[in-house]
């Protein structure tokens, strides 16, 4: 027999228990219509709104009151790139994703998008009728919906003490809208009450960089401060994104390093003094060629949902280099670079791995972290100067 339990929340659900608003803004009603139905099945979150112009999200912001928001970049009367500052301007901490189709123009308008404070990004399918292309956008935007609203809410919690605990209320009569209440977040440990190892007494030779939602603006406050090592040894990088949005991302890496930086091109040698950063939808390996390091670009299917992914970089660097490997894992979504990192530990190298306060999502540098491998969880503006004394002689 089953028995029913009266619910201890007051009337109006915390920010916590009630699903995530989303506000859907894009001038195509057919990708507002597959955007409202994937949103809907979800038991986490609903449709707060479906809008045809940025004007009307700008407009109408106070009263539909969202939590995050998939922003189109063209759009009439006032295109996604205008309306971020004012939405933002008018709820300071709106998750705000950006969608666009994959073109040069609109890769560029995503990275300045970044800049105003957009959260992520998303690149939209050229045609719904591509199966494969519509099942890996509903894929990554509802993960990018509740990965990115989750870290809202938690900074919320941590801005609000809790209420002292109310009356029970009274249970609800008559048929509810969702039969299933939204699962709850799962909170990893803090990344200061995790253990850590040692630094590997192994020099390292290479450095190896992994990185997804939030990284290329790490990645780029990064590289500023790696010249000495970029100077002296290899740089790789597998960011994931998409064909184009690498390109750009590379020209940045090359501004913000004043250092050469690359797309990496299948078969090139891996020299020292330059950066190559694994190109969309391959996944980028090293392999030994006689006596030199070679890239090895492949278009195998997807690791850990994603192409380019970090471990197949991780696992290859340790045929070329053992043990002398320095990896970072950055903020992003997901565990890819866990096992890889796992092996170049196993392999005797190192890994670091982002802290949680820094990250935007702490999912694979919190993977890493709570699998025991990393000897350092730093915050972002630590890793720089922490990575330049390993590669000059420190091994503490």
């Amino acid at each position: 027999m089953s028995v029913a339990f009266a619910s201890n929340s007051t009337t109006t659900p915390s920010r916590e228990a009630r699903p995530l608003r989303v506000m859907i803004v894009d001038d195509s009603v057919v990708i507002r219509g597959l955007i409202s139905r994937w949103v809907g099945a979800e038991h986490d979150m609903e449709v707060a709104a479906s809008l045809r112009t940025g004007l009307e999200a700008v407009n109408q912001l106070e009263r539909i009151n969202p939590d995050v928001a998939v922003l189109d970049i063209e759009m009439p009367e006032l295109d996604g790139l205008s309306a971020l500052p004012q939405l933002l301007a008018k709820k300071r901490d709106l998750v705000i994703i950006m969608a666009s189709t994959l073109t040069r123009r609109n890769a560029e308008i995503s990275f300045k998008a970044l800049s105003l404070g957009a959260a992520d990004y998303i690149p939209k399918p050229e045609s719904t009728r591509e199966a494969s292309a519509a099942d890996i956008f509903h894929h990554d935007l509802i993960q990018k919906i509740r990965h990115l609203g989750a870290r809202l809410r938690r900074k919320a919690a941590v801005a609000s003490p809790p209420l002292a605990p109310a009356s029970p209320a009274p249970a609800p009569r008559g048929p509810v809208a969702r039969s299933a209440a939204p699962a709850p977040v799962v909170q990893a440990p803090s990344s200061g009450s995790l253990t850590t190892r040692p630094f590997s007494s192994q020099a390292p030779k290479v450095l190896l960089i992994g990185s997804s939602t939030g990284g290329p603006q790490a990645l780029m406050s990064l590289v500023t401060e790696l010249g000495p090592v970029i100077d002296r040894f290899p740089v790789l990088i597998t960011q994931h994104m998409p064909p184009t949005f690498t390109t750009i991302l590379a020209e940045h890496l090359a501004r913000s390093s004043r250092r050469p930086a690359s797309e990496a091109v299948d078969g090139e040698p891996v020299k020292p003094g330059r950066i190559y950063l694994a190109p969309g939808g391959k996944h980028m390996r090293v392999v030994r060629s006689g006596a030199d390091v070679a890239i090895s670009l492949d278009d195998g299917p997807a690791v850990n949902f994603c192409k380019p992914a970090v471990d197949p970089l991780f696992t290859s660097a340790i045929d070329v280099w053992h043990g002398n490997i320095l990896s970072v894992i950055l903020t992003g979504m997901g565990s890819d670079g866990m096992r890889g990192g796992k092996d170049i530990v196993a392999a005797g190298g190192s890994v670091i791995a982002q802290d949680e306060a820094s990250s935007v999502v702490w999912g694979m540098p919190g993977a890493a972290a709570n699998a025991g491998i990393c000897a350092a969880i730093l915050p972002l503006n630590q890793i720089g100067a922490k990575v330049n004394r390993l590669f000059a002689g420190d091994r503490s």
